[in-house]
């Protein structure tokens, strides 16, 4: 198996990519260091791609092994054969190889070798390959009491098992099954109950399994561990088994033949059926949970990278009933200044004194926006802020906010360290307040699963979840970069090249020594070596470095190539500093990237990202997106009405559709077909986070259901 040329060819990749990609990997390279500084080794390959390609590698590393793993122990037995051999290097799946070694394989004990104790294995195999002439007679000799062999049905009992599982172990037979269950077969659901629940589509359903959707696979089987659905998959079982007998009987007698087609007949109901169709059920599921990880991994992504608010004083509110609002207060910094507990429910003198605290809490700290929660009393949160601002005219906006995962975070011990002295109830809200003014740097303090921007998360395989879902989180804090001298550790950790442990080092470093000078000066943290140096270097920021290049994503080891283009161009890094880089597009232009290029002995797509880095030094690219809606009234579904065009927040994008929150406590639907015509993939038309205009097309108050529509 040519592991390099599987890879060119499902990656269409030219052959430096792979070899150059591969040796970037082995040597423990990380996938964002990969990406952003090594773009003429692997030709501009992005993170996605890289990420896809390490898994298919070692994929293909572990098929290889277990390629040779089988061929030992088939070899051992003395039954490595040439045919065996080249089906193995044949195979391109873990499942064929399974399937070639299955005949191998210590079994348990099972009826086929409880037959062969009995001595059984030769008729059975002489009747299979049509040497018997007399079935009767080979069925008398094999009689025998003491071997619980009492009558000829005894012995043509064994016989089929023996035949039965010999035919069940062929991979070939197994291969065909499974293929034509994944062509032709039918996934059925039947539901028993006449109560109307959310699998109530499913009480009678069957799609083609090639065609069926992700989103159904799964919800179908939570339907089904709930015991509301009973599912099976159906094929033809007569064509199957028709191309099992020719397999097995062409060239057999009338009276082998019957014996063969019912050993077959057993084989496929009780063996390999009921196998396929777990293994097709398992295909299914992984097929529904890897999509269902795709889309938490993009919206996770889109929710990471929300544009921040910046230099704006905080109200975080966590709204509560029973045991109150907390309301938290932090500076443009996101340092916590104050706090109380404010009630928007009960008695009207304890909502006035509510509303006096929190106005006195605005006036202090000349709040500029409130952050509302959007978990229980939200609803009521949002009305109580809305009339206050109405009334008091109040210079203030308020916008609600995702609190998912908030909860957790305030009882950890991150939240421990970060506020020793607050109260727990309170930290929440300090967190919900700096979910606007930084989202990366707050959201990533909390396990990503909690955050909940996904389809069936509790759904999938939590090992695969955990993976995918660090992997988009480390993508997302490098792609933005993390100013050394403010980030916290929890952010660090996820720096390319940074473990938890040096994170930690960073910070007491930098509490010991004061803010760092330069990026060389982690050199001097422990446990940083010059490996991890190389990797996280130029992710990192220090915004009043004296080398303006350390506020930059250009690496240092192309400080010398950028001080070179800068003397060519007739510019100083001071410029770089005071923005006087406005015309050199026209002098590049004027000079040639290819020529810049081969007189700097660098390449064209490192000196481009350098170029683009010195015009806007220490961007954030966060900025460039869409800002989120800020809010200074309310609506409620009696203001709403059929046809209305609002302006809305996606907050979270499924297979079926999108929900987006137009200002109302429940999120109204977009679902895919009213996306536009066509509509493949959800992700393609929108993202979390964008600010889409929508038309109400349904409003169900009993269900408290508002379904929306993007073809305006």
């Amino acid at each position: 198996m040519d592991i390099k040329e599987i890879l060119k060819n499902e990656f269409d990749l030219k052959d430096f990519q792979v070899k150059n990609t591969i040796e970037l990997i082995d040597e423990g390279n990380t996938i964002p260091f990969i990406a952003r500084y090594r773009k003429e080794k692997t030709g501009e390959m992005s993170d996605v791609i890289l990420r896809k390609f390490h898994e298919k590698l070692v994929y293909l590393r572990n098929l290889e092994s277990r390629k040779e793993d089988v061929t030992r122990l088939i070899q051992e037995q003395g039954k490595l054969t040439e045919d065996i051999n080249k089906s193995i290097k044949k195979a391109t799946t873990l499942q064929e190889i399974e399937d070639i070694y299955a005949p191998f394989k210590k079994k348990k004990r099972t009826r086929a070798s409880i037959a062969k104790e009995k001595g059984l294995e030769k008729p059975a195999l002489e009747i299979m390959y049509g040497k018997v002439e007399n079935i009767e007679l080979i069925a008398q000799s094999y009689i025998n009491e003491e071997k619980d062999l009492k009558t000829e049905e005894d012995v043509l009992k064994g016989i089929n098992d023996i035949i039965a599982e010999i035919i069940s172990d062929d991979a070939e037979v197994r291969k065909y099954l499974r293929e034509n269950t994944r062509k032709r077969g039918k996934l059925i659901s039947k539901g028993d109950s006449e109560e109307k629940t959310v699998y109530e589509m499913y009480y009678d359903y069957s799609e083609p399994v090639k065609y069926i959707a992700p989103h159904r696979i799964l919800a179908i089987n939570r339907g089904e561990s709930e015991k509301i659905l009973k599912v099976k998959i159906e094929i033809d079982d007569e064509y199957v088994k028709n191309w099992i007998g020719y397999r097995y009987t062409k060239k057999l007698s009338k009276e082998c033949k019957e014996i063969v087609l019912n050993a077959i007949d057993d084989a496929y109901k009780r063996l390999i059926f009921p196998s396929i169709e777990r293994e097709i059920r398992n295909e299914l599921t992984e097929k529904g949970q890897e999509r269902a990880i795709s889309v938490f991994g993009k919206n996770l992504n889109n929710l990471l990278l929300q544009p921040p608010i910046q230099g704006k004083n905080v109200m975080g509110f966590d709204p509560g009933i029973r045991t109150g609002c907390k309301i938290a207060v932090v500076d443009k910094n996101g340092k916590f200044l104050d706090s109380t507990v404010v009630f928007v429910t009960g008695s009207q003198a304890k909502k006035s004194d509510s509303e006096k605290a929190l106005i006195d809490l605005i006036k202090k700290y000349n709040i500029d926006i409130i952050a509302i929660g959007n978990g229980t009393a939200s609803r009521e949160s949002e009305l109580f802020v809305a009339e206050m601002i109405k009334i008091n005219k109040l210079n203030v906006k308020y916008m609600i906010v995702s609190e998912a995962g908030a909860s957790v975070y305030s009882a950890s011990e991150l939240a421990a360290k970060e506020h020793p002295d607050i109260d727990v109830s309170i930290r929440g809200a300090i967190s919900i307040a700096r979910r606007i003014q930084d989202p990366l740097a707050e959201l990533i303090k909390i396990d990503p699963k909690s955050i909940g921007v996904g389809q069936y998360q509790h759904d999938v395989n939590a090992k695969r979840l955990e993976e995918v879902l660090d992997g988009v989180v480390e993508d997302a804090v490098n792609s933005v970069g993390a100013d050394l001298n403010t980030a916290s550790s929890s952010l660090l950790e996820h720096v390319s090249g940074i473990s938890s442990s040096v994170a930690k080092n960073i910070v007491a470093y930098r509490e010991e020594n004061g803010e760092f000078k330069s990026r060389s000066e982690i050199k001097k943290v422990s446990k940083l070596g010059p490996k991890a140096f190389t990797q996280c270097a130029g992710f990192l920021r220090i915004p009043h470095s004296k080398n303006p290049l350390d506020n930059t994503g250009v690496h240092p080891e192309s400080y010398n190539i950028c001080e070179k283009m800068l003397n060519l161009l007739g510019y100083s890094k001071e410029d770089i500093e005071n923005g006087n880089l406005k015309d050199i597009d026209e002098k590049i232009k004027l000079k040639g990237i290819d020529n810049l290029a081969k007189e700097l002995e660098s390449g064209v797509p490192t000196l481009k990202d350098i170029i683009e880095e010195i015009k806007r030094p220490g961007r954030d690219p966060r900025e460039d997106g869409i800002k989120p809606i800020l809010r200074t009234d309310v609506l409620s579904m009696d203001d709403l009405r059929e046809g209305m065009i609002l302006k809305g927040t996606v907050r979270n994008v499924v297979d079926f559709g999108a929900f987006v929150d137009i200002g109302v406590k429940t999120d109204g639907l977009v679902h895919k077909k009213e996306m536009g015509k066509f509509v493949k993939d959800t992700m393609d038309i929108v993202s979390v986070g964008d600010i889409i205009d929508v038309k109400v097309i349904g409003i169900d108050k009993n269900k408290n259901r508002i379904s929306l529509s993007m073809n305006i």
